[in-house]
């Protein structure tokens, strides 16, 4: 093992780049689907992969085109290397759960924990070399686990992909290799609930083609639901005490954040989205909390039952198909140092270079926009920080009032003091955007982005992937980065 990491340390410069003329899809695959069941195992400082087993999928539903990564984006890389040739013949840029788990402070504290995460890649014809790479604090790709896979290997699992679930289609758009193939999977509904999870798909899925850019690439995409029912409905809810018997047993409390909501049963998730072709993978839970999560090159998860669930949904979903980073900064989230000073982010609508001949959207930059824009955050901040502590003073006074026995005419008393300091605070908040509402339709460079108050940059003032407003959009630079992915997913 040491002597391959070690040619595969020398040779790794090569394979950072395809071929100018890469050989065609059928030189070295076969139109099936190859997935590695993988175990990330570790802490902040430890990090080990091991390879649980091998399973066969069917067709291969991604680009047969399209086999090499040409956005440089997610904590890991997947690289499949012919032996024959030592040529790269895939990869894939992803995130995983245990990559978010090694920024938190459980993590951190040297608590190791094990998350699973399925990697798939075009079945191969011959040997090859199954290479995952992580980035370092620089974010350099360096190798983290290699294997050698033969595909004549009789330990390699070949079961039929149906496992009795209902399959059925929303939008039948063509061949899967040419389009962008969109799986739902139930989680939290009943037997009895069949009916409203088909309603959901086509609730939920109809959502995103309200938007741009994939409104206008509607034709790009297939749509397929999966139902297999719950014993129960809903999800679990830890802080709450409820726990519930569910297909993909998701939960929210993910690392600690009450509203993040994901699963932990990768291998149970791929198998259940193997039943059809599927690039993208989205859960819909069946409850009405706000809530959801998305990791990039895996799957995206939300509630449908929510006012918010629409904004959640393109959100996550944001951050599941096209690696897009949040460009919100004032939040509860478990993260330490997630975006280490002085390196600029991978994603493609954040950054940290104030160097209008660098900036990533240098071409979609408004003509004569200040760099950095202003925007009337230091404002904003400080009547956000009171807003916050207006609503825990009355919450406090609220609790008070029940534990001292007042009447519903003093209750109500307290809620209208804060209801007007509350409007108060509204009104400011809303001359502040008036005054700075010139930029924003521009593109710039706004502070404030990737859980970070200073020192990170993102492209527009309002952005799904941030602070949204009515009707609901994307930035500029977010609707590129989303094209690109449809195209490469749905080329020829």
């Amino acid at each position: 093992m040491k002597t391959i990491i070690a040619a595969i340390i020398v040779l790794s410069s090569a394979w950072s780049a395809p071929a100018q003329t890469p050989p065609p899809f059928e030189a070295h695959f076969l139109d099936r689907a190859m997935r590695a069941e993988c175990t990330f195992v570790g802490d902040a400082k430890e990090e080990f992969v091991t390879l649980d087993r091998i399973v066969e999928e069917g067709l291969w539903p991604e680009s047969t085109s399209h086999l090499i990564d040409p956005f440089n984006n997610g904590k890991y890389a997947l690289k499949v290397v012919d032996v024959a040739s030592n040529a790269l013949i895939y990869s894939r840029g992803f995130d995983c759960m245990f990559g978010e788990y090694t920024t938190t402070a459980p993590a951190m504290a040297g608590e190791k924990r094990a998350f699973t995460r399925s990697l798939r890649f075009p079945f191969p014809k011959g040997p090859v070399l199954l290479v995952i790479e992580k980035r370092d604090k620089t974010n350099l790709l360096r190798p983290l686990f290699v294997q050698r896979i033969d595909p004549s290997d009789s330990h390699i699992v070949r079961e039929p992909a149906s496992l009795g679930d209902e399959v059925f289609d929303v939008i039948k758009g063509g061949d899967p290799h040419r389009k962008v193939d969109l799986v739902f999977l139930a989680e939290g509904y009943t037997a009895q609930d069949r009916e409203k999870f088909k309603a959901d798909v086509w609730r939920v899925s109809g959502w995103l083609f309200e938007v741009e850019p994939y409104k206008g690439a509607k034709e790009k995409f297939n749509v397929t639901g999966i139902f297999r029912p719950s014993s129960e409905r809903g999800v679990d809810e830890p802080r709450q005490g409820a726990f519930k018997r569910t297909a993909l047993d998701a939960s929210f409390d993910a690392f600690g954040v009450d509203r993040y909501l994901l699963t932990e049963e990768g291998r149970t998730l791929r198998q259940m989205a193997a039943q059809a072709p599927y690039d993208a993978i989205v859960i819909l839970v069946n409850s009405p909390r706000y809530g959801g999560g998305g990791i990039y090159n895996d799957y995206c998860i939300t509630t449908v039952d929510n006012d918010r669930s629409q904004m959640v949904f393109l959100h996550e979903f944001g951050h599941a198909f096209a690696g897009l980073a949040d460009e919100y900064y004032l939040s509860e989230v478990a993260y330490n140092d997630f975006y280490p000073k002085g390196v600029e982010p991978l994603e493609p609508n954040i950054t940290a270079d104030l160097d209008p001949s660098h900036v990533k959207w240098k071409d979609l930059l408004s003509p004569g926009i200040a760099l950095p824009t202003e925007w009337g955050k230091d404002q904003l901040d400080a009547l956000d920080g009171e807003v916050q502590k207006t609503r825990q003073a009355r919450q406090d006074e609220l609790e008070a009032a029940k534990n001292k026995g007042l009447t519903d005419g003093q209750v109500k008393a307290i809620q209208e003091k804060y209801r007007s300091k509350l409007e108060d605070l509204d009104r400011r908040i809303a001359d502040v955007h008036k005054k700075y509402a010139g930029v924003e339709d521009k593109v710039g460079l706004f502070e404030g982005a990737g859980y970070t108050s200073k020192g990170l940059y993102r492209p527009m003032v309002f952005c799904i992937m941030g602070t949204s407003k009515k009707p609901l959009e994307f930035c500029r630079v977010c609707q590129r980065a989303i094209a690109r992915a449809i195209d490469d997913e749905s080329g020829p």
